[in-house]
């Protein structure tokens, strides 16, 4: 995800969705022609010419309402402002400019953030003249465009990323960097202080506590290492609170740019949906991870309650049983240095390479005990295999029909892949070609 976070704001129906899906190519958003139909804030990875950035679609702005609902979308439109990098503002060239888009103006004026004004629903050549009063906003040079069919988009974004620069290989960070994640309250700073030894995060019993992730360094055994605390991700219907929307969309950030996820499960809770849910989101990411259940200590030893807890953890897992599980308490310290040691154990592992010769001998001898089945009349058959990059490790296999290679067999290699080379917690991509 990128770091540069561009807001859309405007008033109600404008067309604010209209212009997320144009860019994003989809109907993800609810585009209907009532004010307020958009009430959570959505967010998408935006990329034109090579440039990328984050879109963040708000609902309708109306700054003096006192409706309760257009109050929270008024502060949850504050904070984007806020958290944007730069702002695009949507009017409607069919309704002209109204008091109402004169108010959202003075707001984003005192903002002293870029702002680009998007004049929606210029449509046709002969609408470009419907331009000419938004200039008494004074947010500079209208830009016309029709979100719906499409007209000058090209051009709009030409525009809005001229500020942006692209991306550019820098030089790799060569400290371990790990990404602390979970729920809200589940330790996640407790864990951090006990490692670093000193209360640097505040630690309530609020969730919530940590809004932005914060980086320490961790001399570890000489080593340093980047441990970054993260606001906890709850589940999207309970994202009630705008900074809370945002710390969730800067814990994301933090998740892409570690090298692996610590993820903080609850002994005292057990494993819900919601913690899948956020191994789902690392893994979707492809960020090698391991799973930390915390608070091991106030857990009944004598009682089957441990062993339970791991069995639930290997059922929940499912596809991603390749986790290292590790039982913790932040609290006494118990086993908190093996959190470390496991996750270098498992960046080792997904920056290893395997040879060509090694992967094909091994590989092949399975491929030809097992071969692909075809839903077709046509035979597979898989010829050779390399691996074509690390961090994460991804494996191209290339046959004569790579489209016929069904999702199973796919899953089949993946695990027989581990089974021979390892790669605990990390995961692994495969992809088929044509030779």
């Amino acid at each position: 995800m990128s770091s540069h976070i561009v807001a859309i704001v405007g008033r109600p129906n404008v067309g604010k969705s209209t212009l997320f899906n144009r860019i994003f190519g989809s109907r993800e958003a609810i585009v209907f022609n009532t004010p307020g139909v958009t009430r959570d804030r959505r967010y998408a990875e935006a990329e034109w010419a090579g440039k990328s950035f984050t879109m963040i679609d708000t609902g309708g702005f109306v700054p003096q309402s006192n409706d309760i609902f257009e109050k929270a979308i008024r502060e949850q439109a504050k904070i984007a402002i806020e958290e944007a990098d730069s702002i695009l503002f949507i009017v409607d060239a069919i309704e002209g400019c109204t008091p109402l888009d004169k108010e959202i103006a003075a707001v984003l004026r005192r903002s002293n953030k870029p702002i680009h004004l998007i004049v929606n629903k210029i449509d046709s050549a002969q609408r470009e003249n419907l331009k000419t009063e938004f200039y008494s906003l004074g947010l500079g040079e209208p830009i016309g465009i029709a979100a719906l069919g499409g007209r000058e988009i090209g051009d709009f974004l030409d525009l809005i990323t001229s500020d942006i620069k692209k991306a550019t290989r820098t030089k790799k960070e060569k400290r371990l960097r790990l990404a602390v994640i979970g729920k809200p309250n589940v330790g996640k700073s407790s864990l951090v202080n006990a490692l670093i030894g000193t209360t640097r995060q505040v630690v309530t019993e609020i969730p919530g506590t940590t809004r932005d992730p914060i980086d320490t360094v961790l001399n570890y055994n000489g080593e340093e290492i980047i441990l970054v605390d993260t606001a906890g991700l709850r589940k999207r219907s309970k994202i009630t609170e705008s900074i809370e929307f945002y710390s969730t969309i800067r814990t994301l950030h933090a998740i892409e740019r570690s090298d692996v996820a610590v993820i903080l499960f609850d002994a005292t809770q057990g494993v819900d949906k919601q913690d899948l849910q956020i191994v789902d989101a690392t893994m979707e990411r492809h960020r090698s991870a391991i799973i930390v259940v915390n608070k091991w200590d106030l857990v009944e030893k004598e009682t089957n309650t441990a062993r339970q807890y791991e069995l639930a953890i290997e059922r929940n897992l499912g596809l991603y049983d390749f986790l290292p599980v590790i039982f913790v308490s932040a609290l006494t310290k118990q086993r908190i240095t093996k959190v470390i040691d496991t996750a270098k154990e498992v960046h080792a592992q997904q920056s290893r390479r395997i040879s060509t010769s090694k992967l094909n001998k091994e590989m092949m001898a399975v491929i030809e005990v097992n071969p692909p089945k075809s839903s077709t009349s046509k035979e597979i058959k898989i010829k050779f295999a390399t691996q074509i990059k690390t961090n994460p490790p991804l494996f191209a296999f290339f046959c004569n029909h790579p489209k016929l290679v069904q999702e199973s067999y796919k899953r089949f290699l993946m695990n027989k892949l581990r089974e021979i080379f390892g790669f605990t917690g990390v995961p692994l991509g495969i992809v088929f070609r044509e030779k």
